[in-house]
């Protein structure tokens, strides 16, 4: 199935995003993990690419692993990071050989340390450029792209970070996925000035259950997106990973609800490499 099709109308596609662990414990976990998440029947499971393609190989055997065992349709990611575009080609190659159905296209954070991306010589300064690449070489794959609801941190202006999103859906993207966000009516404002500048490709929302107030916290001051102060006050009323667990639960379970109330073609989550919280909400609200 095409990716573009896991999202079309009368259909409401479920993805999960992992990403390559730091240890061989956090390995092992991860394979049950995703072996409690398969139980959910996802459309397919997504993997992180590292900083300057740090987890490149584990990226690829985490993917070819998942798709191996369970049948399903696997995305990695791919970012400009550090790469040239002979080291993009030979990834995607690779990639190709090994499987992998669809990528998610990045421009990439810049890495620790940095401030501001640079390209490496012969190497893309944009996502819009490696979208191009994929849809020029490498037909077979579908490719995702990222959106911001609360406009990317590093855009001048929220209309020029929405023109950056026109560009890599013009150039060959098939779904937009949006990052974390935790106000419904940002997602719904941003999808409303996505149409509006003509880019009709399904916006998928990308959810992350939250379990850990501290943790959360964390993220969210790195990406910019905003906790609303009252959901912040309840996660806080304990120090009980037990309550905040079941808060964050809750939270999600009314923020998705109201998602496909209003019609969202699917969701994705990103679940930090746990099944319980996404599982929860999934129940919770009758989609798996």
């Amino acid at each position: 199935m095409s990716l573009a099709d896991f999202f079309r109308p009368g259909r409401c596609g479920v993805s999960f995003e992992l990403f390559p662990p730091k240890t061989s414990a956090g390995e092992a976990a991860l394979y049950r993990t995703v072996e409690d998440l398969a139980a959910l029947r996802p459309d397919f499971f997504t993997c992180t690419y590292g900083a300057g393609g740090s987890t490149r190989d584990k990226t690829l055997e985490i993917v070819t692993r998942v798709k191996e065992r369970f049948g399903l349709p696997v995305a990695s990611h791919l970012t400009c990071v550090g790469s040239t575009v002979a080291q993009l080609r030979e990834y995607l190659r690779e990639a190709h050989e090994q499987g992998v159905d669809y990528i998610v296209a990045l421009r990439g954070d810049p890495p620790q340390g940095e401030t501001k991306f640079q390209a490496v010589e012969g190497g893309l300064r944009y996502a819009n450029e490696l979208v191009s690449l994929i849809r020029a070489e490498f037909q077979q794959f579908g490719i995702a792209v990222a959106g911001y609801p609360e406009v990317h941190q590093e855009a001048p202006s929220a209309d020029h970070d929405l023109a950056n999103l026109k560009r890599k859906v013009d150039a060959g993207a098939d779904v937009v996925v949006t990052q974390l966000f935790y106000k419904n009516d940002d997602f719904f404002r941003f999808v409303a000035r996505c149409r509006e500048a003509g880019i009709t490709a399904p916006i998928v929302p990308g959810i992350l259950p939250v379990t850990n107030l501290a943790q959360i916290q964390r993220i969210t001051a790195l990406c910019k997106a905003i906790l609303p102060d009252e959901f912040i006050a309840d996660l806080g009323q304990q120090d009980d990973a037990d309550w905040q667990h079941q808060v964050g639960v809750d939270f999600a379970t009314r923020q998705v609800a109201e998602l496909l109330e209003r019609g969202v073609p699917g969701v994705h989550f990103y679940v930090l490499n746990k099944s319980a919280a996404t599982a929860a909400v999934l129940r919770n609200v009758g989609l798996r």
